[in-house]
């Protein structure tokens, strides 16, 4: 393995690149794994604290738009109290729950390091210019990941919980959720947005490798907006407000993946004029 690592890119095989892809590939499961096992322990702190923390009327984000609504004149935003249980159906709901949790966890906290191992993999294969112009890749994808997470828990969540737990299609029936249907929604909110979050990150090697240009991501700016309600009507429940209020950052992050596009394509077309300059002087 050792003489894999600082062999030189271009003379490794394919079997080669396939046995140095497994080791990254075991060293960032181990990573999950870790961390997934250390959550495990805490379970309790992390379903009483995190998990559970958006079905109590008193979470932050429900006082934040309590006080939003306030100042615009209205108090529909204001969350008095959750009609809602959450109940466990099954025998292994429970234990089911924490594992998946758990692992859930792994992910999120070790996603740097996951980065950090895809990085080592790639980065054998480019140019020392170019990994001298990516040497932020980890912190800013790592940034914009947990970033999304923040906003798929702090908004999408505690939005999508408290539309569906206030709807009813009569007094007979009352709401009373899966352990499994909840923690699914609380976590398909957090690592949705956080993908959606790296949106930036790939648009910058889609214009590396030419698969856009800024010129494409403007002509089609139009679609992209559809392409954007559509998730967020996907990602959270049928209520406008709450579509516009998770449109909004997505559509900042096509606008910045515009500029990073064109910065990108400036970028290669004052390195192909420098390299034919040099070409024209030799």
């Amino acid at each position: 393995m050792a003489k894999n690592t600082q062999a030189n890119p271009d003379e490794m095989s394919f079997l080669d690149h396939l046995e140095e892809l497994r080791w990254h590939l075991i060293r960032a499961t181990l990573a999950i794994v870790i961390v997934g096992t250390v959550a495990f322990i805490f379970k309790d702190f992390i379903f009483d604290s995190i998990i559970f923390a958006p079905a109590n009327p008193d979470f932050i984000s429900y006082e934040l738009l309590c006080k939003v609504a306030q100042m615009v004149g209205s108090d529909k935003g204001c969350v008095n109290e959750m009609d809602f249980t959450i109940q466990n159906r099954t025998m292994g709901g429970q234990f089911n729950a924490a594992i998946w949790t758990s692992i859930i966890v792994g992910i999120v906290v070790a996603f740097p390091y996951v980065i950090y191992e895809f990085w080592k993999f790639i980065s054998p294969g480019l140019y020392e210019k170019e990994r001298k112009n990516s040497r932020g890749f980890i912190m800013i994808s790592s940034l914009l990941f947990f970033m999304g997470v923040l906003f798929g828990y702090y908004i999408i969540a505690p939005l999508s919980i408290n539309f569906l737990a206030g709807f009813t299609v009569g007094d007979m029936v009352k709401n009373e959720f899966d352990i499994g249907s909840y923690i699914g929604l609380v976590r398909a909110s957090a690592l949705a947005a956080g993908l959606i979050f790296e949106l930036p990150i790939i648009i910058y090697f889609f214009t590396k490798i030419g698969l856009v240009t800024p010129q494409f991501l403007k002509k089609y700016r139009k679609y992209a907006l559809i392409i954007v309600l559509v998730v967020s009507a996907v990602i959270t429940p049928p209520d406008i407000s709450t579509q516009v209020i998770v449109s909004i950052p997505i559509l900042i992050l096509y606008e910045v993946s515009i500029f990073i596009s064109a910065f990108v394509t400036r970028q290669e077309a004052r390195e192909l004029k420098r390299a034919q300059k040099r070409n024209k002087q030799q």
